[in-house]
């Protein structure tokens, strides 16, 4: 589980297609001085562009001086679900360690379980911040995404100022702050991201569901109830 804050922008060093293991592994390196792996063990989960993966080598400190680096092995459920097959040796990350119990929820809940990839259709400058358009690949997931609502771009915890679910977009805006601190501010039109949407919206499809169901089977009148549930949600949205 995550955040969605990003802690420390990583550069990959290597994607290694074919490593000792038969798979697929991601070599990333970070600042000098960085405090990511200070408490890192074999097995642990980090964030790396939005992607939960577990570190299978490290090192913090090197005698030598070199930046600290540490390797994830990457499935390939999670390559052809991601756009972690399109990263080179430069290519920055965002990074996130898996939260603690005593970790401030400081963006959303964030399982790092990419739902799928989304194309930057537009760029917009306002004032100093940047409106960014995504179109997802997958555009079953709009019904995922609502006005103001959460969702994570590469790993990172942003707010909807826009969704059009007819047109198959929605749109985010990245403040100065947040411009600096997320490698997705720099990333040009026709770029992608990796998307995952907020889960708690799944789990009340998924009950709303089940509950619809039960009653379609037992013939009962559960649709006037729903009636009033919608009515007052709208109610209490003009109040």
């Amino acid at each position: 589980m995550f955040t969605g804050i990003v802690e420390e922008i990583g550069v990959v060093a290597e994607l290694n297609p074919h490593d000792e293991t038969g798979g697929t592994s991601l070599t990333i390196q970070l600042p000098a001085g960085s405090q990511l792996l200070s408490d890192a063990h074999l097995g642990d989960s980090i964030a790396v562009n939005g992607c939960c993966l577990t570190v299978t080598t490290f090192d913090a400190a090197t005698a030598s001086g070199a930046p600290p680096q540490f390797t994830v092995g990457i499935a390939p459920e999670t390559l052809r679900l991601t756009n972690l097959g399109e990263l080179a040796g430069g290519s920055r990350v965002n990074l996130e360690r898996a939260v603690r119990a005593d970790t401030r929820m400081g963006g959303h809940f964030v399982q790092g379980h990419v739902d799928t990839v989304a194309t930057i259709t537009r760029r917009e400058p306002d004032g100093n911040a940047v409106t960014l358009r995504f179109a997802p690949r997958s555009r079953d997931v709009l019904r995922y995404v609502v006005y103001k609502g959460f969702i994570a771009l590469d790993g990172a915890s942003l707010t909807v100022t826009k969704v059009d679910d007819d047109e198959g977009w929605w749109e985010v805006m990245l403040i100065s702050y947040t411009q600096e601190r997320i490698v997705t501010a720099a990333k040009k039109v026709g770029d992608t991201v990796n998307v995952e949407v907020d889960m708690t919206a799944k789990y009340v499809e998924k009950s709303l569901s089940a509950y619809l169901l039960s009653f379609e089977e037992t013939g009962a009148g559960g649709f006037p109830l729903l009636q009033k549930m919608v009515e007052r949600m709208v109610a209490q949205s003009f109040s």
